[in-house]
């Protein structure tokens, strides 16, 4: 089991705090081990494993004729007694109406509830109903570079292993098993195509899975470039396929709420707003693309973008990318009265260089950062940081 113990430093505070908690990822991006992590602190402090009940939905016993009802008798059927009851239930949204009966549970017994779920809009399509202000929200990523390293026992060297995390991504099952690149990538593409098929095919009955498929491709292989719904339309054209604009909406609506891509909206530094227009796409794990397309070397810039889009995540900052005129900012990061600037570069940039120009011309005093893989990166230019890829994912 890989320990992921910044996520149960974020359950803890909630611990006996009656909201339900939503841990909420792509598929096997490691949730049922936080639950599993759950589960030994729960015990460490106490609790009797009879008021322990953990349930994993995605099992085959409860794909048949099993409903809101019978999950509610059968949960019910645990309590026994007037002692708190902890459950930890597991991609919960494959039971339809879930959401009632966690309210049920939470309104008539003396229960604390942690569940898990891959799907965005069924995690969150009756919370207004019937768990307002009553439920917490938890992202769940796949591994960081930092959860990464903590098992790894290669004797790599530190910016080795950033190679192999760039390359083969943080899919736990994929971090855990010393897999040559083919076998990596076919469960990387597994894990995939099960999100595609199970969360966002079957699930909205796309009939034309092919052409969906061909969008899929066309997002994954832009990431990090800005594009509307349009350009994708015209591009279609071009190979002779048709389709809507309403459906390409539909579609990126679908991987987004699957966890399968993150959209990272514009912010215009100088009017303070946020665009709606030229919007970019990041993928939960890099190795999504790599499974798809083989790794290509030339892409690293842009894996190197989506590593630092979730890390900025994972740290629990809205990120933005910055439009300051006519000049681009690869990120902003906000958190409440915090900000910084970010730049994302394969190569030390030099003073004149896009990277330190645009960052110069941000006339404010919040931190400015620019993120390399040059191995001599460090220091700073005018007041601006420059960091290994290593340094930034290591050090908060």
């Amino acid at each position: 089991m890989i320990l992921r113990p910044d996520y149960l430093e974020k359950l803890k505070p909630f611990i006996d705090v009656k909201v339900v908690k939503i841990l909420a990822g792509i598929r096997r991006c490691g949730k049922s081990t936080i639950l599993e992590m759950l589960k030994t602190e729960l015990s460490s402090r106490g609790v009797d494993d009879s008021h322990i009940i953990t349930k994993n939905y995605s099992n085959i016993e409860y794909e048949e004729n099993f409903n809101a009802k019978r999950m509610y008798d059968e949960l019910k059927g645990y309590i026994v007694d007037e002692k708190k009851y902890y459950f930890l239930l597991d991609e919960l949204q494959e039971v339809s109406g879930w959401e009632r009966v966690i309210n049920s549970l939470l309104e008539e017994f003396n229960v604390d509830l942690y569940v898990t779920g891959s799907n965005s809009k069924l995690m969150s399509s009756e919370i207004s109903t019937y768990l307002t202000g009553r439920h917490i929200t938890i992202p769940v990523y796949t591994l960081s570079f930092k959860e990464y390293l903590s098992f790894k026992n290669d004797n790599k060297s530190i910016k080795d292993c950033l190679q192999d995390y760039i390359r083969f991504g943080g899919f736990p099952l994929v971090a855990i098993s010393n897999l040559d690149e083919k076998s990596s990538y076919q469960i990387v593409e597994d894990i995939y195509n099960s999100v595609v098929v199970n969360d966002i095919t079957k699930r909205h009955n796309i009939q034309n899975t092919d052409l969906f498929n061909r969008v899929v491709r066309f997002v994954v292989e832009n990431l990090g470039k800005t594009f509307s719904a349009n350009s994708i339309v015209k591009f279609l054209k071009s190979e002779n396929r048709t389709i809507s604009v309403e459906t390409i909406y539909n579609y990126l609506d679908w991987l987004e709420k699957a966890f399968v891509i993150y959209r990272c909206k514009r912010y215009d530094l100088q009017g303070k707003n946020i665009l709606k227009t030229q919007e970019k796409f990041y993928i939960a794990d890099q190795s999504i693309k790599y499974a798809l397309f083989g790794f290509n070397p030339t892409s690293i810039a842009s894996m190197m973008e989506n590593l630092v889009f979730f890390e900025l995540k994972r740290r629990g900052y809205e990120v933005y990318i910055g439009k300051n005129g006519d000049k681009e900012i690869d990120f902003v990061a906000v958190k409440r009265d915090e900000k910084q600037y970010l730049q994302v570069c394969r190569e030390l940039p030099k003073e004149s260089d896009r990277e330190i120009a645009n960052l110069m011309a941000i006339k404010d005093n919040y931190p400015k950062i620019v993120i390399t893989l040059d191995n001599y990166a460090s220091g700073n230019v005018n007041g601006i940081k420059i960091v290994h890829l290593a340094d930034f994912l290591l050090n908060k």
